[in-house]
């Protein structure tokens, strides 16, 4: 590197600490703690699932995975689960909401409803989420390798590996994600809490369906809601602060 970049460099260095050190939290407003919120949850989630996969891989989660599988199914009986026949027929129906199929055809509608709606750049960024969460949930799994829970019957098919869990994961960054998209879509604050609310719903719904299915260990479904959450957040970040970013590039440091 040249002196003129070094000197660049460290000037630039010097002007975003300087701007950092103006973030007192007496003088944010409510859109400024927002995302500063925001961005800790992104950090919050990230540190979580570090934090999570290495005491699974110490084998420190075997015992709260095991009892929670354990208290799923009727004393005695590994192979059925609790409750009447009803409700493991309404989980097997719940659980492809997190599936590929209907995931990548909701993907697909609400691309076709931001397209009418000219919202562009949402558009793009929903395909992208959802080939982009297959795609590190895919290499996550292959990386951590962990086998599937066989203390229990499995309820479902299943032939990928365990951790962390693709369903919870990917509904988490899709629904949450589509969930942030349409809900700057609404004017209204009350349709924007109701749109959230049912992408949380979505998401809890179907990490739950995988461990009441005997298919995945409490802690693969913890640590796909981990990525999931953080990941979406991150992509709310991006809307909603990527466009004022890039209005005002000129006058930040090094942009």
């Amino acid at each position: 590197m040249t002196p003129s970049g070094t000197d660049e460099s460290r000037e630039n260095r010097t002007a975003w600490l300087a701007r950092l050190r103006q973030l007192d939290p007496r003088r944010l407003g409510w859109t400024e703690a927002v995302a500063l919120c925001a961005l800790f949850g992104v950090a919050a989630g990230l540190w979580i699932f570090a934090a999570l996969t290495d005491e699974v891989l110490e084998g420190e989660t075997h015992g709260f995975d095991k009892a929670v599988l354990l208290f799923l199914r009727t004393p005695g009986d590994a192979e059925n689960p609790i409750g009447p026949s009803w409700l493991e027929y309404t989980m097997k129906d719940l659980t492809t909401l997190g599936g590929y199929p209907f995931i990548t055809l909701l993907a697909a509608i609400t691309v076709g409803y931001l397209l009418v709606r000219r919202l562009w750049a949402s558009a793009l960024i929903v395909p992208a989420v959802v080939i982009g969460g297959i795609l590190l949930n895919s290499a996550l799994k292959t990386g951590f390798a962990r086998p599937r829970p066989s203390l229990v019957a499995h309820v479902v098919e299943v032939q990928t590996l365990s951790y962390p869990s693709g369903h919870a994961m990917i509904s988490a960054i899709v629904y949450l994600t589509l969930g942030v998209l349409l809900a700057e879509a609404q004017a209204s604050r009350r349709a924007q809490i109701y749109v959230m609310a049912v992408a949380v719903g979505l998401t809890l719904i179907v990490g739950i369906s995988r461990v009441y299915l005997g298919v995945h260990w409490p802690t693969d479904v913890l640590a796909g809601w981990c990525v999931g959450a953080a990941l979406a957040l991150g992509v709310w970040l991006a809307v909603r602060w990527g466009p004022w970013v890039w209005r005002h590039r000129r006058g930040l440091p090094g942009l």
